[in-house]
């Protein structure tokens, strides 16, 4: 068993529980870690054997185009079309970042993790 990961995945989206923030916009980070077994792409190098990169990627970029209200939406959402795509993975790790959230200070990013 082993772990793959994409950290530092940015994306502008309309997400947020104020109306104003679906209008205007913010950035936002998603890092993701999948623990499978990958034996056998290590040992027999085939791609199919593995979770692709990209697969995760696509999945994540079209989940950041719904508009979304909750963070945590957002991550149970990549979580379930992850697991959807690749169900033999063992876990699924997810943190969605919201940058400058409005919270009415000085913040410079909110940050949830789910495990799925």
């Amino acid at each position: 068993m082993g772990t793959i990961a994409l950290e530092g995945l940015e994306f502008f989206a309309y997400h947020g529980f104020y109306e104003e923030e679906q209008k205007i916009g913010n950035r936002y980070q998603v890092d993701i870690q999948i623990s499978t077994d990958f034996s056998e792409a290590a040992q027999e190098d085939k791609l199919s054997a593995t979770v692709n990169y990209e697969d995760l990627y696509k999945i994540i970029a079209s989940v950041m185009t719904d508009n979304i209200k909750l963070l945590e939406h957002i991550a149970q959402r990549i979580i379930t079309e992850v697991r959807h795509k690749y169900p033999d993975v063992f876990e699924v790790k997810v943190a969605v970042s919201k940058f400058n959230p409005p919270i009415g200070g000085v913040c410079n990013r909110a940050v949830i993790s789910l495990i799925g």
